[in-house]
């Protein structure tokens, strides 16, 4: 198996029917991204990410590859158990987490943008959704509306019927479609989105990012109780308004703005002093600011100096 900081490239699929310890590193690594992408999706967080592939490897160590016929669909099927396990631990910890929580952003390639049904998936928007789902849901409609795995192959992964997997997958797709953005989103939107922000860290012109912001825009922020962050919601334009302009206000002259791909999208990095403060991305509808999510805790901001291969 690779080391963490390897992120390998997905390779051309292999066979399972390698010798031994061999055969199993083989299939592994060279679907080591897709892995890591599912459990990214399921979870929102890279570390966890991390160790459900890890138990994964595990598992599959001391699997008899003479019976496994596809090895994809087996990694997928251990990954995902392994990550609906996580995803329930996680939940609880959420509950005693302090002020928002948010998805650990990844800085990502530009591939990852080009691929729509991708760039969706992991968006901070889409994760941010999918936290309202049950842990079979997201990971049903993880598998089906992002991976596209028939039911059959679902079913075996999450321990239920091909009929009780098409109906969850429903009800996840019918709540999703209630809360995701109700119109396609270009990226350039969100780009001009962020380049209002940083004119206003560069020279304190805030006019054209309030003007963006919409009646009803949401900014969360995440300090995870480690460093300074807003401990619930900030709701409305006048308010959100008035957060920007006093937290702007004291960046100016000392915080320095990087455009970046996050998680897909456009998004900001934000240094002072050289070291990355936190990161912004931000949903648009319509050419307006609805959300806005500013990671500030610092245990979520190491995979923003390297890229993360995601893939599907």
């Amino acid at each position: 198996m690779t080391e963490h900081g390897d992120r390998t490239v997905e390779a051309t699929k292999p066979s399972a029917r390698g010798t031994g310890a061999d055969g199993a590193t083989e299939a592994f690594v060279a679907h080591r991204n897709l892995l890591f992408t599912v459990a990214y999706e399921m979870l929102g967080s890279a570390a966890d990410a991390e160790d459900v592939l890890q138990e994964t490897w595990m598992r599959w160590v001391n699997v008899d590859l003479e019976i496994v016929e596809d090895p994809r669909a087996y990694l997928v099927r251990i990954t995902t158990r392994q990550a609906l396990m996580r995803l329930r631990s996680l939940r609880r910890r959420k509950e005693s987490y302090i002020g928002p929580w948010l998805p650990e952003p990844l800085l990502t390639a530009p591939d990852v943008a080009e691929d729509v049904e991708l760039a969706e998936g992991v968006s901070m928007a889409m994760l941010l959704v999918m936290e309202t789902l049950t842990p079979t849901e997201r990971a049903v409609f993880v598998l089906r509306e992002v991976f596209d795995l028939d039911y059959n192959e679902i079913a075996e992964a999450v321990g239920k019927t091909p009929v009780t997997v098409r109906q969850i997958a429903h009800r996840a797709r019918n709540h999703v479609a209630a809360r995701r953005p109700r119109t396609a989103v270009a990226q350039a939107e969100n780009r001009a989105a962020l380049l209002a922000f940083q004119r206003a860290v560069d020279t304190g012109d805030m006019k054209s990012l309030l003007d963006q912001l919409a009646p009803d825009v949401v900014f969360l922020s995440d300090g995870g109780g480690v460093v300074q962050a807003a401990l619930e919601p900030v709701v409305g334009a006048e308010l959100v308004a008035n957060l920007l302009t006093a937290g702007l206000g004291r960046l100016a002259g000392s915080a320095a703005v990087q455009p970046a791909q996050v998680n897909g999208h456009p998004a900001l990095i934000v240094r002072i002093d050289g070291q990355i403060e936190g990161l912004l991305a931000v949903r648009t509808e319509q050419s307006l600011i609805t959300g806005l999510y500013f990671v500030r805790n610092p245990e979520k901001l190491s995979r923003l100096d390297q890229e993360t291969a995601l893939h599907r």
